[in-house]
């Protein structure tokens, strides 16, 4: 009795951390007018920076950069970053000191995947990156095309690479300080995010305020 009594407790813990990771947190609309430097200016200031300050993202920041990274822009479903054939491949994630999230384009939403800071896996041996408040991470879900072969791995690559250059530019506009990065503990990332061997960490960006 006490033993069958033990694994009920210890399924009532699993389901309860799972439900807890399966929140869903709806992100503030993105601030269209929000006041930021002109295109060209935008060009002009661009660079990759890396060092940051500790003053940390707000939501609304936070909501911006992810609907500049690839947010819906469009009332059929499209995104601000085009994708070959539209496949719409590439997962981002978040990490912050609390946890490690999944952005939701169409939901403009993020979901827990993963708690606790771990920052340290997308820095790597770069100590300085974990300095950065939140870093994105960008994956190609290669299981999401239902193609593996070495032509779809460089489209998604390519993709990643749009990504990347739409997370820089918004933070030069918005006067933050980022780098695009390929250097991060792949599989362990990969371990922590539950993902396939086609499911690829391919790039990240740590994002902060500039280092005063």
């Amino acid at each position: 009795m006490k033993h069958s009594l033990f694994w009920v407790v210890v399924l009532c813990a699993t389901l309860a951390s799972t439900t807890a990771l399966a929140q869903t947190t709806k992100l503030p609309a993105p601030n269209m007018k929000r006041r930021t430097l002109s295109v060209m200016e935008t060009f002009q200031q661009r660079k990759s920076d890396r060092a940051f300050s500790t003053r940390s993202i707000d939501r609304q920041l936070l909501s911006d950069l992810l609907w500049c990274a690839q947010g819906k822009n469009r009332e059929d479903g499209k995104l601000t970053t085009p994708t070959c054939m539209n496949w719409q491949e590439i997962r981002l994630y978040v990490f912050d000191s609390r946890g490690v999230y999944l952005y939701d384009p169409q939901a403009h939403a993020l979901n827990q995947v993963a708690r606790g800071d771990k920052r340290s896996l997308v820095a790597g041996k770069q100590e300085w990156a974990k300095e950065a408040p939140i870093s994105f991470v960008l994956v190609n879900d290669m299981d999401k095309m239902g193609f593996h072969d070495e032509r779809s791995r460089e489209m998604t690559s390519v993709d990643v690479g749009i990504c990347t250059q739409n997370i820089c530019l918004a933070c030069a506009a918005f006067g933050l300080s980022t780098v695009p990065r390929a250097s991060m503990q792949r599989e362990e990332i990969q371990r922590l995010l539950g993902l396939s061997e086609y499911q690829i960490p391919v790039m990240n960006n740590p994002i902060g305020y500039p280092a005063k």
